[in-house]
């Protein structure tokens, strides 16, 4: 666990670099895509904060679908409506509609969202990371990805 948190924390300075602490965190899962979503208070949705690795032909299409997002839809929006880790082997194959079309246009295959968890449970946010090809990723994985999580938490 150490390797994937390992080097996260100088990153979480007072005014993190958003973009460079999820390029950091991707890094260290082997993954080609991530995400970052704070939870805005004033209107209860996802909004993005930092994105990686989104083609560039589709980013401008996708863009204002993962700018906003609604507790419930998508990937990060299921695993902040569960408050627990919500993973797709493969997005381009998903039977059970958590996965959105839009989604699939970025070729992401495997992908994993953990929440950003406030001390009290709240969430605060949503990490997400993807692969691109087909994946399960272990209950380790699982775990080291909800540590980042947690560490992005206090700086979130």
């Amino acid at each position: 666990m150490a390797s994937r948190t390992e080097g996260l924390s100088p990153l979480l300075t007072a005014a993190p670099d958003w973009s460079a602490v999820l390029a950091h965190v991707a890094k260290g899962f082997d993954c080609a895509t991530g995400t970052i979503h704070r939870t805005d208070p004033a209107t209860g949705l996802l909004r993005l904060v930092a994105h990686q690795g989104i083609p560039p032909q589709v980013l401008p299409m996708l863009l204002p679908k993962i700018d906003a997002i609604p507790f419930g839809k998508g990937i990060a929006g299921c695993a902040a409506e569960r408050k627990d880790a919500v993973q797709l082997c493969n997005l381009q194959e998903d039977l059970g509609g958590v996965a959105k079309p839009e989604a699939r246009k970025t070729n992401v295959q495997g992908a994993l969202a953990v929440p950003i968890l406030g001390g009290q449970g709240q969430v605060w946010g949503v990490l997400g990371v993807g692969k691109m090809a087909p994946y399960d990723f272990t209950e380790a994985e699982i775990a080291d990805l909800k540590a980042c999580a947690a560490l992005i938490a206090g700086k979130l």
